[in-house]
């Protein structure tokens, strides 16, 4: 479905067919660009209003993933698998209204984003990688090692606090935001625009619906990371499809592992923001508008 001019401002809408209720925000005008939020037990609330401002290259859609979010109806998730994600990406492609769409994966968002993108090539024109998760279990051990090693004795003794108390067993918001404080630090340049994203990581959630999301990312890496032949790397060498992965020099994240994905993939560019942590939009709007526009121009 084409939006008219007079109509770029934020949408918002559910998709209530299918199997499970899927909440859409919509903003801006020309090639239809889904936007995949990362955590894999976030929604899309941290990503704005920073991302938007790639409304002036493209038609964005973000969506919150099944049971995530304004997706969660407030029951038990049910089952989660990449191939269900899978599924309700193509049910957000549909109502865009076009065969094939442009991908912006962010974090986790990227590993799903390649799962489609290998699953239903014809249906991605572009792909865009930011600060990508790595996309088999090798590259999550490497991830895991490299964000123990960053992390300072006395934040890793109060994550375990944090991450036994009742508070955070139950689903305690400001219990799971703090944890999330302690997690992502470093994660950004400064403390102000940590707190700006740790802030919006649950603004739409409630303590069930939490204890949900948390129950879901445990599916999905099970799924994925926990299996010890998950890996996409030959699945993406034989990918045709304009690629950008775009990640920053402090990411906790290596920096490695994007370099070594992009180089496996035939039409992959990266591109290494300088002074620029795990959200790349947030930290280095200009530079992500610039380059996600001039991949987008590409055929």
């Amino acid at each position: 479905m084409r939006r008219s001019r007079d109509d770029l401002g934020p949408h918002e809408e559910v998709l209530e067919e299918g199997p499970a209720p899927l909440y859409v925000r919509e903003i801006g005008d020309g090639v239809p660009l889904v936007v995949l939020h990362g955590g894999p037990d976030f929604d899309h609330a941290y990503l704005v209003p920073d991302t938007d401002r790639l409304a002036d290259v493209a038609r964005l859609v973000y969506y919150d993933q099944r049971g995530r979010g304004r997706s969660y109806s407030g029951d038990r998730p049910g089952t989660v698998t990449i191939s269900s994600e899978v599924d309700d990406l193509d049910r957000v492609r549909e109502r865009v209204g076009t065969d094939r769409v442009a991908l912006l994966g962010h974090s986790w968002g990227g590993l799903l984003a390649m799962e489609y993108a290998v699953r239903r090539p014809d249906a991605v024109s572009h792909l865009i990688l930011m600060n990508t998760a790595p996309p088999s279990r090798a590259g999550a051990l490497e991830l895991e090692r490299a964000r123990s090693a960053r992390r300072a004795p006395d934040v890793a003794e109060r994550l375990n606090a944090v991450r036994s108390s009742d508070a955070y067993q139950r689903g305690d918001v400001p219990a799971d935001t703090e944890y999330h404080r302690l997690l992502f630090d470093g994660a950004l340049r400064t403390p102000e625009l940590l707190d700006r994203v740790v802030d919006r990581l649950r603004v739409n959630c409630c303590a069930t619906g939490i204890l949900a999301a948390r129950e879901i990312e445990q599916g999905l890496y099970a799924d994925t990371w926990f299996r010890d032949d998950y890996d996409l790397t030959p699945e993406l060498v034989e990918l045709d499809v304009p690629t950008l992965v775009l990640h920053g020099d402090s990411d906790f994240v290596p920096v490695d592992l994007a370099r070594e994905l992009a180089d496996v993939m035939p039409r992959a560019r990266s591109v290494v923001l300088a002074d620029c942590g795990h959200f790349a939009s947030i930290e280095q709007p200009e530079r992500v508008l610039e380059e996600v526009g001039a991949h987008l121009s590409t055929s």
